[in-house]
């Protein structure tokens, strides 16, 4: 009964010596489904190297990829939210806020840094989805706002990435008024002639597409993302209709004019340097 334990093929190892793959170290592309390794994936800037699909990643990726080396200062990184309306859903809101800064190792959704692309200053703003779904509330418009005030005072182009859900229903309106904050102090930066930078990643929709996301001096998306208000469920359900294909996609988006261009990641840092150069001269 040899074949039984594998002996054969060499294969003897008896299931106590087994030794499991470290966690992270494979990922499962959710487009074509085929495995990744980590080390693929960073090499390919989260891109998958069989279909092109755009992983969605983070402000730590972000910045690892734009910023020369790696080297940035970040901005206001004690910011956090409070609870101005003592909210409970399901649990207390500052509960689920110890819970999130926990298991995410961030503050809020949102981190800022100050660095360089290619040589040339500037200022990034970048959202995370991993909490609570790249929510904007008053610690994510307090940020942008403040981001803002350092490109006008260091002349530094501003370029904000958006990866959001809408705004944060347990800041209620004070997480409305974000909308209004940002776009006032952008049209600040406008008066200052600091060019601003918009790139909308997957998803970016709600409060974030209807306010800050779409008023930048170019407005640039990754291939395949998300970009709306309401989302397509949502849509159908209102007006009763089949949506046409590809509805809410970048391309989409694109085609009907809110976009400038589409840019694949791997090319990103090139083409944000070569349009920061631009705008400087």
């Amino acid at each position: 009964m040899s074949w039984f334990k594998r002996e054969l093929k060499g294969i003897i190892t008896s299931t106590e010596e087994k030794k499991e793959a470290p966690d992270g170290i494979w990922n499962k592309c959710p487009n074509c489904k085929k495995p990744l390794h980590y080390s693929e994936q960073v090499e390919n800037q989260y891109v998958c190297h069989y279909c092109g699909y755009h992983i969605r990643i983070g402000s730590k990726e972000y910045f690892s990829i734009l910023f020369d080396n790696n080297e940035f200062t970040e901005l206001f990184p004690n910011l956090t939210s409070g609870d101005p309306l003592n909210f409970t859903d399901t649990k207390k809101y500052t509960d689920r806020l110890k819970d999130t800064i926990k298991k995410t190792g961030l503050n809020d959704a949102i981190r800022a840094a100050y660095g360089k692309i290619d040589g040339q200053d500037i200022v990034i703003a970048c959202m995370d989805f991993n909490f609570i779904g790249g929510s904007m509330g008053s610690v994510v418009g307090e940020k942008i706002a403040r981001s803002i005030d350092h490109s006008i005072a260091t002349k530094a182009p501003f370029l904000m990435i958006s990866k959001s859900g809408g705004a944060r229903m347990m800041e209620a309106a004070f997480s409305l008024m974000q909308m209004a904050k940002t776009s006032a102090k952008l049209a600040l930066l406008a008066q200052a002639k600091v060019p601003y930078i918009s790139l909308l990643t997957d998803p970016t929709t709600g409060g974030v597409t209807a306010s800050y996301a779409m008023l930048g001096d170019i407005n640039i998306a990754e291939p395949g993302s998300l970009i709306g208000f309401a989302g397509p469920r949502v849509i159908k359900e209102t007006i009763k209709k089949d949506l046409p294909k590809g509805f809410q996609t970048a391309e989409f988006v694109q085609e009907h004019g809110f976009l400038d261009f589409i840019v694949d990641r791997r090319e990103m840092k090139e083409k944000l340097a070569s349009f920061i150069k631009m705008m400087n001269n």
